[in-house]
């Protein structure tokens, strides 16, 4: 085990290479980077002055160079317009990013999956179908129709729920669960889509195995048959998919935490853009990949914990 952890480590130093070099060239590709940081109405004088501050003339490898030194640092750059460091407004914003995400991943899992389990079991039943369409639907609405819908429901004509914002669970946790409630159900439903109809097909192919009419030839009860014996074996599509679903989970919360106007990572992308304020953009990407190769890594050695066959 401690080789087969090494084995995945030094696999991912490849993609966050990848991923850091395109971070880099994203700013050099969409034109002049002094051209962009000085503005539209900067003179030639300006951009000059600018290109030379954030050493642009120098040759593009020095500056890759330069900037990877930073970043192996821990240094993601300076803000243009608040000139606070990078990781200092992270830090700054993380919390509801990772409140959000957490109760979002928590809430789609215990929904979804008994869902999936249970459209397996009835496959062909009117379950099937109901699971089936909402698993389509939850695809084909975008995640602002959802959250606009749910605020205008339950928060403008039931008045029983917050607009918008955010209050942190240290502080007010009642307030915390009432204004995390919409963000949460709006963000869940592509991932409650996404693990139902996984964790169906999964879970509906391992109820024609052998084992599992055994297990009912023994008398076990339905549901042991179901949880223990055909979920367990059909964990690792889902858990595979539950991994996958954390790409869907960022480009989620950008527009989530804009429509429920939530101060967290997605908002702080968003203002970065509109201000183009580029070292902002480029560490949030570096960032967000950064969590995502982690989070794949440790599904990836879950599977060893899921079926031991894997390991060899």
């Amino acid at each position: 085990m401690p080789l087969l952890v090494l084995q995945r480590l030094v696999s991912t130093i490849p993609v966050l290479l990848v991923v850091a070099v395109v971070v880099f060239l994203m700013l050099r590709v969409s034109g002049d980077p002094a051209a962009i940081i000085a503005g539209d109405t900067a003179t030639s004088a300006q951009i000059e002055a600018v290109r030379q501050a954030f050493g642009f003339d120098r040759p593009i490898w020095e500056q890759f160079l330069a900037w990877i030194g930073q970043v192996l640092q821990g240094d993601l750059g300076e803000s243009l317009f608040t000139g606070l460091p990078v990781t200092t407004l992270i830090a700054q914003r993380i919390e509801p990013t990772l409140m959000l995400a957490l109760t979002t991943i928590v809430f789609s899992v215990l929904v979804a999956v008994p869902l999936g389990v249970l459209a397996a079991w009835r496959s062909g039943t009117w379950i099937d179908r109901a699971v089936m369409v909402f698993a389509v639907l939850g695809f084909s609405v975008p995640v602002f129709v959802l959250g606009y819908g749910f605020m205008y429901v339950f928060s403008i004509e039931l008045r029983l729920l917050p607009v918008q914002g955010y209050t942190s669970p240290f502080e007010d946790f009642g307030a915390f669960a009432q204004g995390i409630i919409l963000p949460t159900l709006t963000l869940s439903c592509i991932y409650v889509a996404l693990i139902a109809r996984i964790t169906r097909a999964s879970v509906l192919e391992t109820l024609n195995e052998d084992y599992i009419r055994t297990a009912r030839a023994k008398g076990q009860v339905e549901r042991t048959v179901l949880f223990r014996h055909a979920l367990r074996n059909a964990a690792v599509p889902i858990v595979t998919v539950i991994g996958l679903g954390v790409a869907l989970l960022i480009g989620g919360v950008v527009v989530t935490e804009s429509v429920f106007n939530i101060p967290g990572l997605g908002r702080l992308v968003v203002d970065a853009i509109t201000r183009r304020d580029y070292p902002i953009i480029q560490g949030l990407i570096l960032f967000f990949a950064l969590i995502y190769v982690v989070l794949n890594l440790m599904i990836d050695l879950a599977y060893t914990m899921l079926d031991p066959r894997i390991r060899y």
